[in-house]
């Protein structure tokens, strides 16, 4: 059985540490998406694809256009695509910005969640991870806009897990409160960097999530932080 990978935001902060660690393991063919390219790969089983805005569905399924499928392959997608905006009050902020959280962390993904699930169709069955957000499950304050799109997204999770059973197709969710990434830890000078999950560890577990993909699906899985065993 033939394994594909596909990873939508390889190229950013979580996305390339996920993706150093999944280029790794056992897949036959990997295709990575992202708005640019920066990182050179030597491998030939991995094939980079410039993508554009996917909240635009025809833009999401040109994303996928080519890629063979059959009966002996599985399928297996993760993406980090999203964004996030805070530090204004609910009266203080614009339906533009609430538009915007909802089209790069819902409809992007429900994009991708859809022309995905139509390749699986037609495959032996496959697996999605996607990122949500802590503060899709616990609301924060100055952050209305980004935990709602979130929590948005989180149900998508839960309702794909129940209608993807008839097409093998399982999907979950991973909900870091913070991530190691040099963005993160500007914005956190002060913080203990050594609690927060490192982005390969992400793709780590991302795997696991993979390797048992048939018996695990509708979870939204909270990574909260970290610690070593001395």
């Amino acid at each position: 059985m033939k394994k594909i990978l596909l990873i939508f935001g390889a190229e950013g902060a979580l996305g390339k540490g996920v993706s150093s660690s999944l280029i790794k393991k056992d897949y036959d063919k990997i295709y990575l998406f992202d708005f640019k390219k920066t990182t050179t790969y030597s491998s030939d089983k991995i094939e980079f694809r410039i993508i554009s805005d996917l909240s635009i569905e025809q833009n999401a399924a040109s994303a996928f256009e080519g890629i063979q499928h059959d009966k002996n392959s599985l399928f297996f997608l993760f993406s980090s695509i999203g964004g996030f905006t805070g530090g204004k009050n609910l009266w203080e902020s614009s339906s533009d910005e609430w538009q915007k959280m909802i089209n790069m962390n819902l409809i992007a993904n429900f994009n991708l969640a859809k022309y995905f699930s139509l390749l699986v169709k037609k495959s032996a069955g496959g697996s999605i991870c996607f990122t949500s957000a802590f503060t899709g499950l616990t609301a924060e304050s100055k952050k209305s806009s980004y935990g709602v799109s979130k929590a948005a997204l989180i149900h998508l999770v839960k309702t794909l897990a129940l209608e993807g059973k008839e097409i093998n197709l399982s999907i979950n969710s991973i909900a870091p409160f913070i991530i190691d990434t040099p963005a993160n830890r500007e914005w956190m000078k002060d913080a203990n960097f050594e609690d927060w999950i490192k982005p390969d560890e992400a793709g780590n577990f991302v795997n696991s999530l993979f390797e048992n993909f048939s018996f695990i699906s509708g979870n939204n899985i909270i990574l909260p932080h970290r610690f070593e065993i001395i």
